[in-house]
């Protein structure tokens, strides 16, 4: 089959890799979002797909819309029998999978219908999933909606962050894509194919946003935890010092971990009435209280930071330069408005 691969970011490689390689098919073209500049004119890094097409010597296109005249006379040109569409970041319409006769297939980095949309990995992690996996759908107009063609499941490891998990589900993909792909090449192109979804058992994997690493120090060391391994490398997690005799200075919280309150704990912490978002200073390490850090003794560890506008710093060298106190509160900026 001749294949036209549409993706933009790294989840798409290793199942592409293993495609330009098959004896099968052939890849007659990629498909990447625009190029975006970053402010005063400087482009962002390569996308990987880009440069992993280029390294192939295939020709790259990146029209502004897929769904536009201008890339239907791109696929129209390459005449492909099916997409095979990966971390792309846009949604085919009808008109569009109806240009390669074999529509499309996706690669998606759940176990569908559960979290359709733009951020799976990220939001099973956050829910504390104990399992996810990947899918290859048929596709259809309707995002991640489509009949199920593979899938394949595996655990989701305690302290595995997203984009450890990310990296695994990648690689995970392609058999399971290589099998659409076989099973595409021999369909008669009107019988029923794949297993449809249960629409009523979907869920959301909405795009993440700026707001989503700040740190609510009411809840659970637990449930921070999960925040910050889901949330890498972006928005990742966000805290205010909110210093006695100073303005507040956000820290980005690095490298995190869930520790029991320490027994050395000083005595100005009264750890009965703990409320959560307390610093907690023993020798060059900085504990802050959580939301149950009163009943079940845990709190969150900082063992990396960043201050605004420097270098992420171990915590041993960061409190030898700011004098951060046992008691010291750690939270928004300024108070919610009424």
């Amino acid at each position: 089959m001749k294949i036209l691969v549409m993706g933009t970011g790294p989840f798409v490689l290793p199942s592409f890799e293993k495609i330009v390689a098959s004896c099968d098919h052939t890849v007659c073209g990629v498909i990447t979002r625009p190029e975006v500049a970053r402010r005063r004119g400087k482009k962002r890094p390569p996308q990987p797909m880009r440069l992993a097409a280029e390294r192939h010597n295939l020709l790259v296109e990146s029209p502004a819309s897929i769904n536009s005249p201008e890339a239907h006379a791109i696929i129209n040109n390459l005449s492909p029998d099916l997409f095979f569409v990966c971390d792309y970041g846009q949604i085919l319409s009808s008109a569009t999978l109806a240009l390669a006769p074999l529509g499309g297939i996706n690669l998606h980095g759940s176990l569908l219908p559960k979290y359709r949309g733009a951020a799976p990995v990220n939001w099973a992690i956050y829910n504390n999933d104990p399992t996810t996996g990947v899918t290859v759908i048929h596709m259809t107009p309707k995002l991640d909606g489509g009949p199920c063609l593979e899938k394949v499941e595996t655990p989701i490891a305690p302290d595995e962050t997203a984009p450890d998990l990310e990296d695994r589900l990648s690689n995970l993909g392609v058999e399971a894509v290589l099998r659409s792909l076989n099973l595409l090449d021999q369909w008669d192109r009107t019988s029923p194919i794949g297993e449809i979804q249960d629409s009523h058992q979907a869920t959301d994997a909405p795009r993440l946003t700026k707001e989503m690493g700040k740190v609510d120090w009411t809840n659970s060391a637990t449930r921070l935890y999960h925040q910050y391994r889901a949330f890498q490398p972006w928005p990742g997690m966000f805290t205010h010092w909110l210093r006695r005799d100073g303005q507040p200075l956000r820290l980005n919280l690095i490298e995190v971990a869930i520790s029991p309150l320490p027994e050395e704990t000083t005595a100005d912490i009264n750890t009965r009435n703990l409320e959560g978002g307390r610093g907690i200073v023993v020798g060059k390490r900085l504990f802050i209280s959580t939301g149950d850090s009163k009943e079940d003794q845990n709190c969150l560890e900082i063992k990396m930071v960043q201050p605004i506008g420097k270098k992420p710093i171990p915590i041993g060298p960061f409190l030898n330069g700011y004098r951060i106190k046992s008691g010291d509160k750690f939270g928004e900026s300024s108070p919610k408005k009424p």
